[in-house]
């Protein structure tokens, strides 16, 4: 219902509600401690002797006392007159599919192949699973892990048409390693419950103790048998999949065309899941309304503070939303607000809003900050400003090397003819460089090669009053996107670097950042030997996900024999 009579979320409270008739009667109690004297002490004179507060200003106390405190434990008591949709969720039991990918995977007693029905199944299970993680596990004589846990399907379903006898390093039907391998996944992702599903054509007594091995730890194991019991061999043995999925404390489905078998599992719907629904189901809750007595109870307890305490809290609260931004600065030292200062900058030249950063870098008088804002500058094309910044940071640190190295480079470039615009053509007379981020320095980053006119050599440079305690830490080179283009840059080079040595050693334009005018040297012997082995190498790194698996598993498999364990 969204409207109706009070509901009381924590009735308790109202018990509370009693003491205040014992408040009442103690403070009367307390007043009525004078009139004893008023039989032996003539009236005239108890005036003089007694001490008695203002009685309407004492009477006004105690009302607004009582007010006060009933409003109190009313709102702790959770006054509700209205219910909202409310989702409940509670942790999916997650999933573990362990696929036979032994060689009797190719059989065809189920048409077109037992392989080909059990990528559909596959493919049915995560498009219809309704929440949960999921992994996968095949086997054969040995387990291995083609997707760990996740909760997102995609990442299992690219490699169901990569799953095929071809990949496994070793053949076999080793169920039992399967189900060790599944639970140690599952207690490996922090799962105390779980599921886990065997696709396979036959279990051994060794499978079946795996199972019930695995239902003590707490993890379920269910069958899916795949194969047709024709009774003329082909290695189908429906009798001892029902004791495995028994002992797994699990159940048994033999494989269908459709989704009868996952229904029949109750894999579809992870154990543990519960959605919004009716005020029955609990899918709605009653809204705490208590808040909106707490500013009358806020109201009522003000003249009961001292004398000028009133006025002193109104100034403070109409004050405050004025000065919360400065107030933070209060409690931190000035070397904090520099560093603080300079991590905006820094992630705004990250961003390429160089302008900005170099804004940013001029709030902090050091000579770290004046040659990260030349640097920012020099991205801008504003060079005469970049040399003035370096100019500062010298003046401030005579001797820096990498200001005495960006200022040369820029004024290299500004001595060539520009075409219109102050920038001249990419790739000419670029000077040695980093990849134009704070926090790297001599490396080719993403932004080489992209046509700025001056790529600076850079370091993150911070204050050395930063790094004293309580500071934030240094800013660290940003990865994801700028290893993706640090990889892109160097694949780019090698290519330049390929052509250069078709053509007899002469590099193509702008193949080395950092030579300027120079001659480009040529490839040495050892170095061409080297990039001719690293292509031979990397030519030989699959690159499609049958090749990634076969070569993951065996690799695995290697490491297995060489340390004499297996899966379990």
């Amino acid at each position: 219902m969204d409207a109706g009579v009070v509901h009381w979320l924590r009735p308790l409270w109202l018990w509370a509600l009693l003491a205040l008739p014992l408040g009442w009667w103690l403070a009367a109690r307390r007043t009525r401690r004078g009139e004893v004297w008023r039989g032996v002490v003539d009236a005239h004179l108890l005036r003089h002797l007694l001490v008695v507060e203002a009685a309407p200003a004492h009477r006004r106390g105690r009302w607004l006392t009582g007010a006060a405190y009933v409003l109190a434990i009313l709102a702790l008591a959770g006054p509700s007159w209205r219910q909202v949709e409310q989702p409940l969720w509670q942790s999916h039991a997650p999933l573990v599919v362990a696929l036979d990918l032994s060689t009797a995977i190719d059989r065809r007693d189920l048409p077109p192949s037992r392989l080909a029905q059990a990528r559909a199944k596959l493919a049915m299970l995560l498009q219809q699973r309704r929440g949960g993680q999921v992994g996968l596990v095949a086997y054969a004589g040995d387990a291995f892990t083609v997707a760990p846990l996740t909760a997102d399907a995609n990442n299992v379903a690219v490699f169901l048409d990569a799953l095929s006898s071809e990949v496994m390093p070793v053949d076999g039907q080793r169920i039992d390693r399967a189900i060790g391998w599944s639970a140690k996944l599952l207690r490996q992702a922090g799962f105390t419950q779980g599921d886990i599903v065997v696709m396979g054509d036959h279990a051994t007594d060794a499978d079946v103790a795996a199972s019930t091995q695995a239902a003590t730890a707490g993890f379920n194991v269910s069958v899916i048998g795949v194969g047709v019991a024709t009774g003329a061999g082909g290695g189908f043995d429906e009798a001892s999949l029902r004791r495995l999925a028994s002992a797994g404390n699990g159940r048994y489905q033999r494989i269908t065309m459709d989704d009868a078998d996952l229904r029949g599992l109750g894999v579809l719907a992870p154990r543990g899941t519960t959605g919004a629904g009716d005020a029955e189901s609990g899918g709605r809750h009653w809204l705490d309304e208590g808040y909106w007595l707490l500013p009358a109870v806020m109201l009522l307890a003000l003249p009961l503070f001292r004398r000028g305490a009133v006025v002193a809290i109104l100034v403070l609260a109409l004050g405050w939303p004025l000065g919360a931004v400065q107030a933070a600065d209060w409690w931190r030292r000035p070397d904090q607000v520099q560093h603080a200062a300079m991590e905006t900058a820094t992630q705004r030249y990250r961003q390429g809003d160089f302008a900005g950063a170099a804004q940013g870098f001029a709030q902090v008088d050091s000579a770290d900050a004046h040659y990260n804002r030349g640097n920012a500058l020099a991205r801008a094309g504003r060079y005469q400003e970049a040399i003035r910044a370096y100019d500062a940071a010298l003046q401030r640190a005579p001797g820096m090397a990498d200001a005495e190295a960006n200022r040369r480079a820029v004024e290299a470039v500004m001595k060539r003819k520009s075409p219109p615009g102050g920038k001249p053509p990419a790739g000419k007379g670029r000077p040695e460089a980093g990849d134009g981020r704070p926090g790297e320095r001599g490396s080719a980053g993403a932004d080489q090669g992209a046509g700025d006119p001056a790529v600076p050599q850079e370091q993150s440079r911070t204050s050395p009053s930063s790094q004293a305690e309580g500071a934030a830490p240094r800013p660290k080179p940003t990865q994801g996107a700028d290893a993706a283009a640090q990889a892109q840059a160097d694949a780019a080079q090698r290519e330049r670097m390929r052509q250069a040595v078709a053509q007899g050693g002469q590099p193509s334009e702008g193949a080395k950042p950092g030579q300027g005018d120079r001659p480009a040297q040529t490839e040495t012997a050892a170095e061409r030997e080297r990039r001719i082995a690293n292509e031979a190498w990397l030519r030989r790194v699959p690159d499609e996900p049958g090749g990634l698996l076969r070569e993951k598993f065996r690799l695995e498999y290697q490491r297995r024999l060489r340390q004499g364990g297996s899966s379990r």
